[in-house]
């Protein structure tokens, strides 16, 4: 039987949308996966380039909110973002394990094109490594 597992973040739009494309890279085989915000902020386009250099499409996703999981019962929460964990909304699910890291938010950055690029490279590689042992440790794959 397939996992359920949620990606949470404030607004959805970037690192869990990240997250997301590594989870249904990975863990796909062994998991349903779904991602929301506590806000519907779009999809982040630069998100969208930035896991395209990685071989991963997210520019189909879409931003999403909780409350249209409310009926799914989750077998994994991961916050990838502070305000999303202290801000989460109460999430129905019996026996979830909430997972938390506060990812950096490479949107937030202002400079040059190459000083966001390399933020947006930094988050994804964090996220990516982060994903990767998540699937290792908890899915076994």
């Amino acid at each position: 039987m397939k996992k359920n597992i949620l990606v949470l973040c404030t607004g959805n739009s970037c690192r869990s949308q990240m997250a997301h494309g590594y989870l249904d890279l990975y863990a796909k085989k062994t998991a349903n996966i779904y991602s929301a915000g506590i806000e519907t902020h779009g999809l982040n386009a630069d998100a969208v380039a930035i896991m395209s250099q990685d071989d991963v499409d997210i520019s189909k996703h879409s931003s999403n909110h909780i409350d249209e999981y409310a009926a799914i019962d989750f077998d994994y929460i991961i916050t990838v973002c502070d305000h999303a964990n202290e801000n989460c909304p109460y999430i129905p699910s019996k026996n979830a394990i909430r997972l938390h890291h506060n990812f950096f938010d490479p949107s937030k950055v202002i400079g040059t094109n190459e000083e966001k690029h390399k933020a947006f490279v930094k988050a994804r590689d964090e996220i990516k490594h982060y994903i990767t042992n998540f699937v290792k440790k908890h899915l076994g794959r």
